[in-house]
């Protein structure tokens, strides 16, 4: 997000094997960890 604020960085623990499959995702399609992460955070909150 080009130009946006920055965001404090947050932690948690995640299995080695879902973070790796993940980030192998994220690459292929040319995003970011972070930002499918906040999307999926999105969704997770939205579908209330």
């Amino acid at each position: 997000m080009p130009n946006q604020p920055k965001t404090p960085v947050k932690g948690f623990r995640i299995p080695v094997d879902l973070y790796d499959a993940a980030l192998a995702k994220a690459q292929s399609e040319g995003r970011t960890l972070t930002d499918v992460v906040r999307e999926a955070l999105h969704r997770y909150i939205d579908a209330d």
